[in-house]
């Protein structure tokens, strides 16, 4: 009789989850609803309702790494027309959507719990269902820094997940935070049924990771959004391995770079072959510009010290969007400038007084 009653409550408990689900759907609340279906399901496998739900939740198009809908308690509220971000999984189909659905797992971490770890390798995109998490990234002095604060209906590491790249930041639960987490062995099982999950995934997210780029750098704020859309369709993302040279100085130059991740070196080259340093290059810094500019060869080499991820613009690009803005041409102007004076002044110190250049 106790077994016949445990199973009867947890029938009723499966019921009450079923309900929520339901209400959060219908409220706009996706993820959370999709995330509760999950769990019935690992409960009870077989649980017909929320099967149903889930089917029912991928023919409305819910989307749960999109942007959340009004919440239960505010049913007034209206969700913003344009959303700051777009939908990661909007230009999916309805079965590659249903395939992504179903290889969602829900997780649950708590305050202060690590998630993931900046410079460990990525196997997991992770969207908010509910709470909220601190983006932390290490400074060249070893602290840590907060760079960004998320919440419900935000997603993080589809970065490592996609470029195969070491994560490139620690994220922190701020408090109780659920999440839904998508890993790479899944989505592998699901490009190799959809091949165009890949394709869509991609594009979304290298037009983000421009679109994050071109807002948050000096040289671009002068642009208009619809001229940084251009823009960013012109852009090559493109990695390197640590000891790769990049620029030879004395070599022509056909691009312009953004560092997007890792660490360079610019050197310069004496007649005797000698090299001395002349800066260490980090990420957001650009490089390429003197060339572009004065349409001269290479001043310096540039070599990476460590794998480097980066943005490759070329002239032709550069010269239909760049160049005719007049914004843009004084400011990489002015680094050009900058830059060239800094060398000459550098050179200068390390040149002995003996052989010091005539003036």
């Amino acid at each position: 009789m106790s077994d016949t009653l445990r199973e009867h409550e947890a029938g009723a408990e499966l019921s009450e989850y079923e309900a929520l689900a339901e209400l959060w759907a219908r409220n706009g609340w996706g993820a959370r609803a999709i995330a509760l279906c999950k769990v019935i399901l690992r409960l009870e496998p077989k649980h017909g309702p929320a099967r149903r739900l889930l089917a029912e939740l991928d023919a409305r198009r819910v989307d749960p790494l999109g942007p959340p809908g009004p919440a239960v308690r505010m049913p007034m509220k209206q969700e913003s027309a344009t959303s700051p971000r777009g939908s990661l999984l909007s230009g999916l189909g309805e079965r590659e959507l249903q395939s992504v659905l179903e290889a969602l797992e829900p997780r649950v971490f708590q305050p202060g719990e690590t998630i993931v770890e900046e410079g460990q390798p990525g196997s997991s995109l992770f969207a908010i269902v509910e709470g909220s998490v601190e983006v932390l990234r290490t400074l060249k002095s070893g602290r840590r820094r907060m760079v960004a604060f998320l919440g419900e209906g935000d997603f993080f590491g589809e970065m490592s997940l996609l470029s195969d790249e070491p994560r490139f930041a620690t994220v922190k639960a701020f408090e109780r935070t659920a999440v839904l987490e998508l890993t790479r062995e899944r989505l592998d099982q699901i490009i190799q049924r959809h091949p165009s999950v890949e394709e869509v995934l991609r594009a979304f997210y290298r037009e983000h990771l421009l679109d994050d780029v071109l807002r948050g750098n000096p040289l671009f704020k002068v642009l208009t959004p619809q001229q940084r859309k251009a823009l960013s369709r012109d852009f090559q993302l493109c990695s390197r391995p640590a000891g790769a040279l990049l620029l030879e100085q004395g070599h022509e130059v056909d691009a312009l770079y953004l560092l997007l991740r890792g660490q360079c070196q610019v050197l310069h080259r004496h007649p005797d072959g000698r090299e001395t340093p002349l800066r260490t290059l980090g990420e957001g810094d650009m490089f390429g510009e003197i060339s572009l500019v004065l349409g001269v060869p290479a001043t310096a080499t540039v070599r990476a010290d460590t794998p480097c991820m980066l943005l490759r613009l070329d002239w032709g690009s550069c010269d239909n969007h760049l160049l005719s803005q007049p914004g843009v041409f004084e400011e990489l102007s002015r680094l050009g400038n900058e830059r060239l004076l800094f060398t000459a002044g550098l050179l200068w110190e390390s040149t002995p007084r003996d052989r010091a250049p005539l003036t």
